[in-house]
């Protein structure tokens, strides 16, 4: 998802966003702990996103911190 779809969601949907890829990123580390991944760009690519949203969820919360 790119950064210009998430400036467009709403914090609670970006927390839940953020919920669901550590979600993933937990479940993807235990599969390459047991051997089964084959995918192992999704790791690096779920890692990115979750920080892409972490961004913007603190952008946001910097621009309504500077509106007050």
């Amino acid at each position: 998802m790119s950064a210009s779809e998430l400036r467009d969601k709403t914090p609670d949907q970006l927390r839940e966003e953020l919920v669901s890829l550590k979600k993933e990123s937990f479940n993807l580390r235990f599969q390459q702990a047991t051997g089964q991944l084959e995918n192992t760009a999704r790791m690096r690519a779920v890692r990115r996103a979750a920080a892409r949203v972490k961004t913007i969820l603190n952008e946001k919360a910097a621009a309504a911190a500077s509106e007050e």
